[in-house]
């Protein structure tokens, strides 16, 4: 792709983070406050967006389990056809824009159409979902080895999970709560104990978060009787486990404040 083929606006890959605003990146909230046109996702929060100028275009792609208000390549298409008309397009997304973002499917799009594109990173939802929970994702007595895994995909009965969760390993599951008793009965199928520990971590770093917790086997009577809603992560693995007490405390202190 020669330099000339360039267009003269720009596309921005940004980060939103697990949802408190405080937890943006300066260069994320820079370009939020100064964007004239911000496409967004469902997962970021309205404190985010209430950061944006007065004046800019706020256009949502929200994405909901069978329901998108856009199709993928007609979200790549709005962000190649407003930058050829010379805008710089903030392209705002939850967590950070490569982890289950589709990130790198629009960037690849942006960069095919001669697009200028760059990617601004954010804290992951799996990260700010452990800190806010005091959950150490990886701990010297429990798990040296983390994985995240989408837990909304086509074929997930086919997908090998084998070997990412069970003794010294943490497992993520992103978009799970949905298909939760079908993961617990793959894994169980796959040999993981059904007495693992496991957590759901719902509307991380938000108002309204929780952190409830159970054993592997019990994981969808959990979701269903608490009635968890998406944004929630699940992890599964004996750091669920770690520091429960303190996160805990934290969490009731932080309620009464």
């Amino acid at each position: 792709m020669s330099l000339h083929s360039i267009t003269p606006g720009k596309v921005w890959l940004v980060g939103a983070g697990p949802g408190d605003p405080d937890l943006l990146t300066l260069r994320a909230a820079r370009l939020i406050m100064n964007a004239s046109l911000i496409v967004h996702d469902g997962l970021v929060d309205p404190a985010v967006l209430a950061l944006a100028k007065a004046g800019a275009e706020l256009v949502s792609v929200a994405k909901q389990r069978s329901r998108h208000t856009l199709q993928q390549d007609e979200i790549n298409a709005l962000l190649v056809r407003e930058a050829r008309a010379g805008r710089e397009v903030v392209r705002l997304k939850g967590g950070d824009p490569l982890i289950f973002g589709r990130g790198g499917e629009e960037a690849e799009a942006c960069r095919a159409a001669g697009v200028a594109v760059e990617v601004v990173p954010g804290i992951s939802a799996a990260i700010g979902a452990a800190a806010a929970a005091q959950m150490p994702l990886t701990h010297r007595a429990s798990a040296s080895i983390v994985s995240f895994v989408a837990g909304q995909c086509k074929g997930l009965t086919e997908q090998d999970w084998t070997g990412l969760a069970g003794p010294g390993r943490t497992l993520v599951i992103y978009m799970g709560v949905a298909t939760a008793d079908a993961i617990a009965e793959k894994l169980i199928a796959d040999g993981l104990s059904p007495a693992i520990p496991v957590a759901v971590i719902e509307q991380a770093t938000r108002p309204g978060m929780r952190v409830l917790r159970a054993s592997l086997a019990g994981l969808s009577d959990l979701i269903v009787h608490h009635k968890v809603k998406s944004p929630a992560l699940i992890v599964i693995g004996e750091v669920c486990a770690v520091q429960e007490d303190i996160a805990l405390t934290a969490l009731t202190l932080e309620a009464q404040s």
